[in-house]
């Protein structure tokens, strides 16, 4: 790498009219030609011409160059590249790497001149919590004899905390976890883990213990410890300086929801009748219904009835009017810090995800005008590059730059009943193409996790291998993106794919994996201490068959991350192209390294890492 511009600062600034720009090169004196930074004002290419600087001996070995481009006033990101003129051909850079062509518009720089996620985000250490499976207190509800009411009437089934799932009964098992057994937890999360903010899996009135299945977007379910129990839980968190994460689905009710009443429910008290009830319902148009006449259910679940969003009353109850629901939990006593959206990119017009950006753009707005800090994060399981080019979504649960092919490096990918394993060379280049493909705020901000309710846990698909889930838990904190643990997962929870993966959490520290425990609790708290991890910049350094190593940078901190999935080796990492040099390094965790000139040299054990921190 002979070219390299960090898009953090001081390397890329924005101001008012635009973009400050720094660009390092580094090759023969001889081969130094001009240097041009592109950019597309206009939708026409400008080449603006960089003006070589001194660096003072902050860069050392590396020419700086320097030049400022305007906002693209016609579009809503700016786009740039840098290109350097050389006897052997033009170099381009884009923020994907070097090119011998222009890179497309893809693989160019890009910043949103007036969005942006909020600062807070990511310094962050996320928790995700299933609440009927993390911890409960009080005595426990009796709930002998009631039914659940989704696509059929089902009776409750309670379980002791501990038993072993009911795939059979995947939904309607409860364990009885609530909010007030969360609040008595934060002492453990915050105090030992290291923890920052949490994650709540749906808490809203229901029909089954995921709480996907709305019933009621304005009351917290009465199991759980109603609406009292979440002001509680806000202040508890608020108090210890944690933050808080709801999740909602807006694409879809519950079939018990009013507007909905598959079960007649609501208007055998008087109720307005609901879609089901009558077809001259007044929410008959809340909900999208295929040419059988038929209510269409998501993914054809039908106890989840599609929301309609060509239906003003919808936008208007779920977030345009000024007490809609995403603005109303923003508020005190709940003042939540903002919003997990559930499958937010099937959302839309009709029975598909017809005007989809608008809506998601309209509810970003929403949002925001309610609390500007507040985090709005989607789910997405496939690739979510378009809604997050800064005027959508802050971040995504970043399944596809990060859980998936880190799992498939690590564990292996079934596909057709056959299981491979991803090459490195190719787990590398994924996890940069995606961080390339997003205005790089948004990337701090992406939502990195390891599993989660939906996905079996990697531990059990790793065969229990706990030195291969300390690498795992390594990248999830070092690399670009704020880190989210799924509950248990630090103490070795197993599970396979849902309902297993939703086992209640072990509080019998004698069953706990202590060294992967304190491994988790030692990255966690590192990492409110160095600035790279939260907003530096990440490169490339080195690969091998089996291993990874790469940089995480300021213009005054640094660290080196060394992952390795297979046998052990004797590894030399360069640090040449890293802009500058920490006088020392200290071994974080993993061996200590010998520095060698500009290379560490260290020997890592099979299915081992090493983080070394510039002092």
């Amino acid at each position: 790498m002979t070219l390299l511009h960090p898009p953090i600062p001081p390397w890329c600034v924005a101001t008012p009219d635009g973009l400050q720009l720094l660009l390092l090169s580094r090759c023969a004196q001889a081969e130094q030609g001009p240097v041009f930074v592109r950019s597309l004002p206009d939708n026409e290419e400008l080449l603006t011409p960089m003006q070589a600087t001194p660096c003072h001996g902050q860069f050392p070995g590396w020419l700086a160059w320097r030049a400022d481009i305007a906002w693209d006033r016609g579009n809503p990101l700016t786009l740039y590249c840098f290109v350097q003129a050389r006897a052997g051909g033009p170099c381009w850079l884009g923020s994907d790497g070097e090119h011998a062509l222009a890179p497309t518009e893809a693989q160019n720089f890009r910043v949103h001149p007036h969005q942006a996620p909020p600062d807070w985000v990511r310094s962050q250490v996320f928790y995700q919590v299933f609440p009927d499976r993390f911890a409960a207190a009080g005595n426990a509800t009796d709930r002998s004899g009631e039914l659940l009411h989704g696509d059929a009437q089902r009776p409750v089934r309670q379980a002791a905390w501990g038993a072993p799932t009911d795939p059979a009964n995947a939904a309607t098992t409860f364990y009885g976890g609530n909010l007030p057994g969360l609040t008595q937890a934060l002492p453990y999360l915050k105090n030992e883990l290291g923890v920052t903010a949490i994650y709540l899996n749906p808490i809203f009135a229901s029909s089954s213990n995921h709480r996907y299945d709305t019933s009621d977007y304005t009351q917290v379910d009465v199991h759980l410890g109603g609406n009292p129990a979440l002001a509680e839980l806000r202040a508890a968190t608020e108090q210890r300086g944690m933050r808080l994460l709801l999740d909602i689905a807006l694409n879809h009710t519950g079939a018990d929801h009013p507007w909905f009443d598959r079960w007649g429910r609501h208007t055998a008290v008087g109720q307005t009748p609901g879609a089901a009830q009558s077809a001259d319902s007044p929410y008959r148009s809340h909900y999208a219904w295929a040419d059988d006449g038929q209510v269409v259910g998501w993914k054809g679940h039908a106890s989840l009835p599609v929301l309609d969003f060509a239906s003003s009353a919808v936008q208007q109850a779920l977030y345009a009017a000024p007490d809609a629901v995403l603005r109303r939990w923003l508020r005190p006593p709940y003042a939540i810090d903002g919003w997990r959206l559930d499958v937010i990119h099937m959302l839309g017009e009709g029975p598909g995800a017809l005007h989809n950006a608008q809506h998601v753009r309209t509810i970003r707005q929403a949002i925001k005008a309610e609390n500007p800090q507040a985090y709005v994060l989607g789910e997405h399981f496939a690739e979510a590059t378009r809604w997050l080019q800064g005027d959508m979504e802050d971040g995504a649960m970043n399944y596809f730059g990060f859980t998936h092919p880190l799992r498939a490096w690590l564990a292996g990918y079934a596909l057709g009943g056959v299981k491979t394993r991803l090459a490195t060379a190719h787990f590398e280049a994924a996890l940069r193409r995606a961080v390339a493909a997003i205005p790089y705020a948004n990337q701090l901000a992406q939502f990195n996790l390891l599993g989660s309710h939906d996905t079996s846990r990697l531990l059990t698909e790793l065969a229990g291998n706990e030195a291969l889930m300390k690498v795992a838990a390594t990248l999830l904190f070092t690399w670009p993106g704020v880190p989210c643990i799924y509950y248990g997962d630090e103490i070795g929870l197993q599970g396979g794919p849902d309902p297993d993966c939703r086992r209640c959490f072990d509080w019998d520290h004698g069953h706990w994996k202590h060294a992967l425990f304190e491994h988790f609790a030692l990255l966690a708290q590192t990492r409110a201490q160095r600035a790279e991890w939260q907003g530096g910049a990440v490169l490339t350094l080195a690969l091998g068959g089996d291993w990874l190593a790469y940089a995480r940078f300021t213009a005054q901190a640094a660290s080196v991350v060394l992952v390795n999935r297979g046998p052990a080796l004797d590894v030399r990492v360069p640090l040449a192209g890293l802009p500058w040099l920490p006088a020392r390094w200290s071994a974080l965790c993993g061996p200590d390294a010998q520095s060698v000139g500009t290379e560490l040299r260290a020997h890592l054990p099979a299915g081992g890492q090493a983080v070394w921190l510039g002092e």
